[in-house]
């Protein structure tokens, strides 16, 4: 999450972003949910842990993402006082290559004008605004500073001839200790089984027949400088584009910290800050065929100014 937002000093964990489509873009919807590659079991013949497994399998199917993906991110929050925060409260306009997370910004202005081109490289976990809406809500949380360029995601070289498969469906990052059915969902609770900070995920709602994830809630940390380290909330709200999932809207909230005296005894304190509760949007995303190379370097924007995408 950025750090003007929460006031960060050091990078936070799993930030989730929203986005909403749009009418001038497709609108991410339920009812365009990718069909699952194989068939699956009922969810009443299988255990929890191998529950969350076919989730996650079923997810990984719609994956990678495309290679080029544009979208607009809107981020609203109220100050300590409950009045909006207009200084971190904005709009920007993103684009894309999701190959490296190399993006374009421009920041949108209150008179619809845009400033100038800025680079960054938007991704989950984050000192700065999460994204792009395809991001791998799977994905570890671990330190991605602006100048690493991360690994490509893998993808099966095209023209191969598959002579056989085997799959394996487990789950290595969390134990399930509760599935409940809630109408036409499955609602996971997550356990991680080693480093909370690091396997962010906490509840899961799924569709009880395609195991396609709807909703999630995952863990973050906001570092307030000179008070410590407050416990975050984010709740993911999902729809379906083109076939892939992606993020339509997310909302945070900072929870108070828990501290505990020699004795054991438990005493709470609230974050009093600006940006006790957050949100994000998403709108018009696309996933164009290409886009131009210098987008995505920085050192090409002075020269290209004049064809600065708006």
């Amino acid at each position: 999450m950025k750090t003007s937002v929460f006031q960060r000093v050091a990078f936070g964990l799993l930030a989730l972003t929203v986005a909403t489509v749009a009418a001038v873009a497709p609108r991410p919807a339920p009812a365009a949910d990718p069909v699952p590659a194989a068939t699956l079991p009922p969810y009443q013949s299988i255990s929890p842990v191998r529950l969350l497994g076919y989730v996650r399998r079923v997810y990984r199917e719609h994956r990678p993402p495309p290679q080029f993906e544009t979208y607009t991110l809107v981020r609203k929050q109220n100050t300590n006082y409950g009045y909006p925060d207009v200084v971190n409260s904005y709009t920007k306009h993103y684009w894309v290559r999701n190959t490296d997370r190399a993006a374009l910004v421009r920041m949108v202005y209150r008179d619809d004008t845009d400033g100038p081109p800025t680079f960054d490289r938007p991704a989950l976990n984050q000192d700065r605004d999460p994204g792009p809406p395809t991001a791998d809500l799977f994905e570890p949380a671990h330190r991605q500073p602006i100048n690493v360029v991360p690994t490509p995601e893998p993808t099966l070289p095209a023209g191969l001839k598959t002579i056989g498969s085997v799959v394996a469906i487990g789950e290595s990052d969390y134990n399930v200790p509760k599935v409940t059915v809630e109408g036409n969902m499955l609602h996971l609770v997550l356990q991680p089984r080693r480093d909370p900070e690091r396997n962010v995920l906490r509840e899961l709602w799924v569709d009880k027949k395609s195991f396609v994830v709807r909703k999630i809630i995952a863990h973050d940390r906001l570092f307030a400088e000179g008070e410590g380290v407050y416990p975050v909330k984010f709740t993911y709200t999902l729809g379906y584009l083109d076939g892939y999932v992606v993020i339509t809207h997310l909302d945070g909230v900072v929870l108070p910290i828990e501290d505990k005296d020699k004795a054991g005894n438990i005493t709470e304190r609230a974050f009093d800050g600006d940006g006790e509760t957050v949100t994000y949007d998403f709108q018009d995303i696309t996933f164009p065929q290409s886009l131009p190379g210098w987008y995505f370097d920085p050192g090409q924007y002075g020269s290209h100014v004049a064809q600065a995408p708006l």
